[in-house]
């Protein structure tokens, strides 16, 4: 399984702790606060970024659409649904030894 796909997941199971097993010890995540994304740098910064994007909506779920693999970049369509909507967006990874170290997240709207 690829770097991203091990990452996915985890992320599908909202499983910290295997999140974070996929990723780099200095990893980075933009969230899509507007305007341009909040930015969590580090394993200790990241890990606190998804523990209260879990917790913010247990109801909450990705979809996948479709992965794009362009080596050490990877492109993911994805839409996340709630109790009374959902958006789409768009995540662009970077892997490094073969665990995520970057995770762009771009949303529609």
């Amino acid at each position: 399984m690829t770097a991203v796909g091990r990452f996915q997941k985890a992320f599908d199971a909202r499983d910290v702790d295997a999140i974070m097993a996929a990723m780099t010890p200095d990893c980075v995540f933009e969230d899509t606060t507007p305007p341009d994304g909040r930015r969590h740098v580090g394993a200790e910064a990241v890990r606190a970024a998804w523990t209260a994007l879990f917790a913010a909506a247990p109801d909450g779920v990705f979809t996948t659409e479709e992965l794009i693999d362009a080596g050490d970049r990877v492109v993911a369509r994805w839409r996340y649904e709630w109790g009374s909507g959902h958006v789409r967006g768009v995540d662009v990874f970077t892997v490094r030894d073969g665990l995520v170290a970057e995770k762009l997240a771009y949303v529609k709207g």
